[in-house]
């Protein structure tokens, strides 16, 4: 397999094969991100990209899930992924799902007649970054997406019949916003409905700009007791939609994984017992490990 860069892929993907399909990310701003900082964004060869399928196909005898990698792959034209899929789907007939990393607002440029062709073409689940409902931290980090822009990328991804995972960042509005970020994000999740969801802890990624920020005081982190409040707001006030809890992440103080709202006593349950009892809330900075 013909991998460029450093590869990522999300915790949940673990067991998948990973097809890179593009390099890099088109936005590749955000002040929280260095996945793709070495990166020019590029999309791969469609030979390069088959010979990879083939070559995988040999090796492995039993493929039950695909992921694309790298950054906003829906970015890419929709005549140009749908032969992807199509050669994934001929080659791989045993594989139940295929999955991807894309913006909102890739999901947003698209039409939803797009979104149905890829969906009937074996694209089942995409993942992308929320990070934060609130405008004005969206704004703070440049994520370059509104919620408003969320929200209509969201909606034409239901249309379409393609499931969402969402991944949202505890600690990215930093103390100053820690309430305006979960209350506003919990919001716009419960008008999103996203069928998954991926909270996890703000790490300081070594060289960002987020980084410099912190150095010079002008970003002040949450405390872990903050992080902690936030899950238990979010977890307290997502209304009764059936999603997928990602909790697990390795850098969250407590990890909870399960579906809600049928967990959503149990994982309470586990927050308020940290919040009562872990010696970490008595700590300024929660220590976490880059991504």
């Amino acid at each position: 397999m013909n991998y460029d860069g450093k590869i990522y892929r999300p915790w949940p993907e673990a067991n998948s094969l990973l097809i890179q399909t593009t390099l890099g990310c088109t936005h590749n701003k955000c002040t929280f991100c260095d996945m793709f900082r070495e990166k020019r964004f590029r999309i791969k060869k469609i030979e390069e990209i088959y010979n990879d399928i083939d070559e995988a196909r040999q090796i492995c005898r039993q493929v039950e899930s695909i992921f694309l990698i790298d950054g906003n792959v829906l970015a890419l034209k929709t005549e140009f992924l749908l032969d992807i899929l199509g050669n994934i789907t001929s080659s791989f007939p045993e594989c139940s799902k295929i999955a991807l990393y894309a913006g909102l607002n890739d999901l947003r440029r698209k039409s939803v007649e797009e979104l149905k062709e890829l969906r009937q073409a074996g694209l089942s689940l995409v993942y992308t970054g929320l990070e934060s409902g609130d405008r004005m931290t969206l704004k703070r980090i440049k994520k370059g997406l509104t919620p408003e822009q969320a929200e209509e990328g969201m909606a034409k991804a239901k249309a379409a019949g393609i499931d969402i995972l969402v991944s949202i960042i505890f600690g990215i509005g930093g103390k100053e916003r820690s309430r305006e970020h979960i209350v506003k994000t919990t919001k716009l999740l419960n008008i999103m409905k996203p069928e998954q969801i991926a909270p996890m802890v703000l790490a300081i990624q070594p060289g960002t700009e987020l980084e410099k920020q912190v150095e010079k005081s002008e970003f002040i982190q949450a405390t872990p007791l903050q992080i902690l409040e936030e899950e238990k707001y979010l977890l307290e006030n997502l209304a009764d939609f059936d999603t997928m809890y990602w909790g697990d992440h390795g850098n969250n103080i407590v990890s909870s994984k399960g579906r809600l709202p049928a967990s959503r006593e149990l994982f309470l349950g586990k927050i308020d017992h940290a919040i009562a009892n872990h010696p970490v809330t008595k700590q300024e900075v929660l220590l976490t490990s880059p991504w």
